[in-house]
């Protein structure tokens, strides 16, 4: 997994197996956590198998997911091997714990208190971990019968936000999560990102691989709009391109909570929105940003600077500042070129592995036709019996026509 995210000033990196932290404003050593090199699962932790036997089986130590805190002072990330790191980042970078997840995670994500982080993982399970006691176990909160993909907060920490790869969106009760506040129904795939937007604490805007935006009121589960990418392309796409339904990979708001970007997985444009609080439309296109290479991931940094990370040997990130209506790039800024130089070695040991195919194509349902096989053996049983019966008709008309002329013939014969 590539991702880039923002703790303050820190410019976080996750790269296949390896955290890379650069401090953007100042000359600082990085901050590097390889996983590989991590401490290692206790031989008295047992997994959770639903057979009950013990499993013997190890992970590639790639990070999976990771998320920062809403002051920024706190890190944490899963990997392949059910690791859970939290760290410490200001003032300096520090390894907090180490514990150890039931199941590959997906998702992550802090209270806004800062004393709880939410892990989902594949089996559609949501466990609270604590922050205030940083070796205790986590404690099972709630489930789907399908794989969860995120999970998100309310800004007053009253609801968990969750997003299943059954189309559906739940909102429940932090305190008593067997109380299902609401459900936002309407995506036709599974929901692939969830964002609460900086300033609007009622809305939630979810993407999905069905390649749309919806934007809704999480606490009713209204929704407000949808908007399908596909129809805010500016140049006409083909009905086979129409067919190929981007898959929303991010969502992100800027601090301000003027602007939202919104990133589709292999797809070299990134698609802008206003949120709008006082008019009909509440979510607006605003404009449509290509990009030279293929993204990766992407994040709004304090300033509100959009930072890319490409998937690119040559450019491995763009910054995109807004001015005067439009997203324009800072080829010459020191910030970017501080974190680039301190990020390439990394990047150039472990670039082949970050290139992979679409990660959620496996989550497309796979329907069978089984209707069309049916109908056409039927039609054939059909066409078959009416030729049977056309043979047995000119086999018995024949007959018939033998017979009354052997009558013919024996009546003239006397």
């Amino acid at each position: 997994m590539a991702a880039v995210g923002f703790s303050g000033e820190w410019c976080i990196f996750t790269c296949d197996k390896k955290l890379i932290a650069v401090d953007s404003k100042q000359a600082r050593e990085p901050f590097v956590f390889d996983c590989s090199a991590a401490e290692k699962k206790p031989k008295n932790v047992k997994d959770d198998n639903s057979d009950g036997s013990t499993s013997e089986e190890t992970g590639s130590d790639k990070i999976l997911a990771f998320t920062v805190s809403p002051s920024g002072k706190l890190v944490a990330l899963t990997d392949d091997n059910k690791r859970l790191v939290l760290f410490h980042c200001e003032p300096s970078w520090q390894c907090i714990s180490i514990r150890w997840v039931v199941r590959r995670c997906t998702s992550l994500h802090f209270t806004q208190a800062e004393d709880k982080l939410l892990v989902a993982d594949k089996s559609g399970d949501v466990y609270c971990f604590s922050v205030v006691e940083p070796q205790r176990e986590g404690e099972l909160k709630m489930g789907h019968l399908s794989m969860l993909l995120a999970v998100t907060m309310s800004p007053d920490d009253k609801y968990i936000i969750t997003a299943d790869r059954d189309e559906k969106i739940r909102v429940s009760l932090l305190n008593s999560p067997y109380n299902i506040q609401s459900f936002c129904l309407g995506h036709k795939q599974f929901v692939s990102a969830l964002l609460v937007p900086s300033g609007h604490p009622n809305w939630l805007l979810s993407g999905s691989g069905d390649g749309t935006i919806k934007l809704w009121e999480y606490e009713t589960g209204h929704k407000l709009q949808s908007w399908d990418l596909n129809d805010l392309e500016k140049t006409p796409s083909s009905e086979a391109d129409k067919q190929k339904k981007p898959t929303v990979c991010r969502i992100t708001s800027s601090v301000d909570a003027r602007h939202v970007a919104v990133l589709c997985e292999r797809v070299s444009t990134v698609q802008f929105f206003v949120l709008d609080q006082e008019g009909e439309e509440k979510l607006i296109p605003h404009s449509r940003l290509s990009l030279p290479h293929c993204p990766l991931d992407m994040t709004f940094d304090p300033e509100d600077r959009l930072w890319v990370l490409m998937d690119s040997s040559d450019v491995l990130l763009r910054v995109y500042t807004h001015r005067q209506g439009s997203w324009e790039c800072e080829a010459e800024s020191p910030e970017l070129n501080r974190v680039t130089e301190a990020f390439r070695p990394h990047w150039q040991t472990l670039e082949a592995t970050t290139r992979t195919n679409n990660r959620f194509e496996h989550l497309y349902k796979v329907s069978f036709d089984n209707v069309t096989a049916y109908l056409q053996k039927k039609q054939q049983r059909v066409e078959e019996q009416q030729l049977k019966r056309k043979t047995v008709q000119r086999a018995n008309s024949n007959k018939k026509a033998k017979k009354e002329m052997s009558k013919a013939l024996m009546e003239k014969s006397t």
